[in-house]
């Protein structure tokens, strides 16, 4: 089964949650525990993120290492061309639609696009939207970040990147961010959408996911939270406020 039939399935049966692994954070053994318990604990899929200071060594190393501990699909979500390996189920084919460097919504994707191809891997095209404050990806990604009251611009970028054909879009507060996506913003967005809409950046406990998945949010993903001390628990409570 294909990643994109096997999340428009999960989709049926409410929302989808999805853990963020940075392999840059924790070796490559450390990764594949905490996909282990993601998988546990109900986490739907685990996003791998290449993320600055990412080598090759380590994304191919982390991936690996998931494989082996967890059976539910693992997708690709670059966000730069440093590093790059096929140990995937699928990649993420990111388009950052308020970026000012052209770079980032066509110019690295055309480098990588026939080799994707002709390797047969799943690409899932995706209209990503960076929201203040935008922490560090929007800041390596030259993004034109959208203002958190603004949601006519994350309206519009958003019908844009489905008129365009993408099959999901991302609203991202960036990893780390103190709080997320505000829940006005998701639930104009998700009024106007055709498509899933995927929410990512500061949900870090329970009210939080309850309150963005309340708003709208097809799909959660979630990072930060488990790159701390206590974290499965913390997880469990946020699979809880989003199976509910």
């Amino acid at each position: 089964m294909k990643v994109l039939e096997y999340l428009q399935n999960k989709l049926k049966n409410g929302t989808v949650h999805i853990t963020l692994i940075d392999p840059v954070r924790q070796v490559p053994e450390a990764a594949g525990k905490l996909a282990y318990t993601a998988q546990e604990v109900g986490s739907d899929l685990i996003f791998v993120t290449g993320s600055s200071g990412t080598t090759q060594r380590n994304l191919v190393e982390t991936a690996s290492s998931i494989r082996e501990k967890a059976d539910i699909p693992i997708i690709y979500f670059p966000s730069g061309a440093e590093a790059f390996c096929l140990n995937f189920d699928a990649v993420l084919f990111l388009s950052m639609m308020n970026s000012r460097n052209a770079q980032f919504i066509t110019g690295a994707h055309s480098k990588i696009a026939l080799m994707l191809k002709r390797l047969g891997v799943e690409v899932i095209p995706t209209g990503y939207i960076v929201v203040e404050p935008g922490m560090k990806i929007g800041e390596i990604g030259e993004a034109e970040l959208v203002s958190r009251d603004n949601f006519w611009n994350a309206i519009g970028y958003s019908l844009t990147a489905e008129f365009m054909g993408m099959q999901f879009i991302l609203l991202e507060a960036g990893n780390g961010a103190a709080q997320p996506v505000p829940a006005g913003m998701i639930r104009a967005v998700k009024k106007e959408l055709g498509i899933p809409l995927i929410v990512g950046g500061g949900i870090r406990n329970a009210i939080d996911a309850r309150r963005v998945r309340q708003a709208g949010a097809d799909v959660v993903v979630t990072g930060t939270v488990i790159e701390n001390a206590g974290y499965r628990e913390r997880l469990r409570s946020i699979l809880s406020a989003l199976k509910e």
